[in-house]
């Protein structure tokens, strides 16, 4: 039952509103007011205040979203654990940063699937602070980021090293790559930008951040402008004409890695799903 509390509590404090709250959860507005009312009390604060017209979130609140969210997921992965027990599957507990998703682990998965039968899936995209406390605390069996983390109960493998190249949807600029515009500047991490920053001292400031990559491709096929993308996201529209490269850009490497604890007793599992993460080819 603690854990319907919390699920309800997570949307009120995303809607701010009791009867909106209880229309998406398909329960009545006292039940949600009841709900938060003993989790008040179980808790022994106060997770929203009532006094104004608009329904505001307390600092405990905000304190308790994170908790709460890392509670459900350990809980619908402890059930889907227990679960297939009888099926004899193994879960493995993915976690990444939702650009990696993008980049190269929707091909791991299906590698995988082609390959290990006896294994099920549970995956979960986080920032990069709320992935390392997730893997530190058993939530996360293995964690994929841009960068490896400063931990001594923490295995870092190399998992590849995604290449980087400036795509544009003019063909004519795809000849100076100096006189880039409509720039979009994606978020892979402060070593990237600084490479660009390097390598284009005297460009114009980006007209457009985005912190998706794929969200990044979307809106230049739509829109047009020009950005660096990940390889393996590219070549389809680079194929059929969509995209030009622009071949005498510098081309930026990413490395991703894979991070599990020490001591996982899912090590064995890890290890030969590790085996099948994609090449990822520059040429």
């Amino acid at each position: 039952m603690k854990i319907e509390l919390l699920k309800t509590f997570l949307e009120v404090s995303q809607t701010l509103h009791f009867r909106i709250a209880a229309e998406n959860l398909f329960i009545t507005q006292s039940a949600v007011s009841a709900r938060i009312k003993l989790l008040e009390e179980d808790l022994g604060v106060l997770l929203f205040d009532r006094r104004q017209k608009q329904l505001k979130i307390t600092p405990e609140g905000h304190r308790l979203i994170k908790h709460a969210k890392e509670l459900i997921f350990m809980w619908q992965k402890t059930k889907h654990e227990v679960s297939l027990v009888e099926e004899k599957f193994s879960v493995l507990s993915i976690g990444s940063m939702m650009s990696i998703w993008d980049i190269a682990l929707q091909e791991w998965l299906n590698r995988i699937a082609r390959n290990i039968e006896e294994i099920s899936f549970f995956t979960q995209t986080y920032n990069q602070n709320d992935l390392k406390k997730s893997l530190i605390n058993g939530v996360t069996d293995i964690a994929f980021t841009f960068d490896s983390f400063m931990f001594d109960g923490l295995i870092t493998e190399k998992a590849t090293s995604v290449p980087l190249h400036l795509v544009t949807s003019d063909p004519d600029l795809a000849e100076d790559y100096q006189s880039i515009t409509d720039f979009i500047m994606v978020d892979y991490g402060e070593s990237i930008n600084l490479q660009y920053l390097r390598e284009y001292p005297s460009s114009p400031p980006a007209r457009h951040f985005i912190s998706q990559p794929r969200v990044a491709l979307d809106y230049i096929l739509s829109n047009g402008g020009c950005a660096y993308l990940p390889r393996q996201l590219v070549m389809p529209y680079v194929s059929a004409n969509k995209l030009f490269l622009v071949e005498e850009a510098p081309i930026f490497n990413r490395e991703i890695f894979a991070l599990y604890l020490v001591k996982s007793h899912k090590e064995a599992l890890i290890t030969k799903a590790l085996h099948y993460f994609p090449e990822i080819v520059f040429s």
